[in-house]
């Protein structure tokens, strides 16, 4: 049973960066993720940064905005990434977190509607694969029917972008949308684990880790490690989701359950 794991990060120092990317890979992520935002670094050139230090570890922004750039220029920072990781790129890439808009317009570029944004997504898609030699992966994060469903015709991946506390039940549409489709690999992030919640979820949902237990949410782990792989390796049947991916505030808590899902 083969499961991908990612780490998610956002360079802190240029030193920092370094250990924090190496040790990743030591550890066995598949994956190092770096979000696009406008208060964070860069992906690109920290991901070559990366790309420098490191072997395996494949290189994922996380994801990019489609809307924030032109396509062409996307494919010429892709390319440029491929080349100097050796072939170790991946596209993450999706149409913009909802409240994105303003980041746009710093960087004077339209932000369209949502149906003009999928848009931008798969064009961008189109063009890096025709100019990217070789053509990454592509990984589209989307939530939404119809953002999922146009997803799925063209992506190699599929990150749902559900809410935290989503429970399999609530997760189940989403993923009947891509089957309508097709088939896909699945990815999704890891909100906590145990008592546990990533920095982010805690400050911006409200909940505790016993609320997020309440609810049967899928992103937040049992805090027994034994149990929480054998959750994971269940829900990779029922779900789909064979690729996990790990805040790095979570990561040492995830430590021991990454260890037996390699062991398997």
């Amino acid at each position: 049973m083969t499961f991908s794991f990612g780490y998610i990060a956002t360079p802190q120092s240029g030193v920092g960066w370094i250990t924090e990317v190496r040790r990743a890979e030591e550890l066995g992520y598949t994956s190092v993720l770096l979000p696009d935002t406008l208060f964070t670094t860069s992906p690109i050139p920290a991901l070559a940064a990366a790309a420098a230090v490191t072997t395996t570890i494949k290189l994922r922004p996380w994801v990019l905005a489609a809307p924030m750039r032109h396509p062409a220029a996307t494919a010429r920072e892709c390319s440029a990434l491929q080349l100097l990781s050796g072939g170790r790129f991946e596209l993450g890439i999706g149409a913009g977190r909802p409240d994105a808009a303003s980041e746009a317009d710093k960087l004077g570029m339209p932000w369209g509607s949502a149906t003009v944004r999928r848009e931008q997504v798969a064009e961008t898609v189109r063009v890096v694969r025709e100019s990217v030699d070789p053509a990454p992966p592509v990984i589209v994060a989307a939530s939404g029917p119809k953002a999922l469903a146009a997803a799925a015709g063209f992506a190699d991946r599929i990150g749902l972008a559900a809410q935290p506390q989503a429970s399999e039940a609530d997760l189940m549409p989403m993923i009947e949308t891509l089957h309508a489709v097709r088939a896909v690999p699945i990815s999704y992030q890891v909100a906590g684990v145990g008592a546990q919640l990533q920095f982010w979820v805690a400050k911006k949902s409200g909940m505790s880790a016993d609320d997020f237990h309440g609810a049967g949410a899928v992103a937040v782990l049992d805090a027994d490690p034994s149990k929480a792989a054998d959750e994971i390796r269940e829900r990779k049947e029922r779900l789909g989701i064979d690729e996990l991916l790990v805040p790095a505030d979570l990561a040492e808590a995830f430590a021991p359950i990454l260890e037996r899902l390699r062991r398997r």
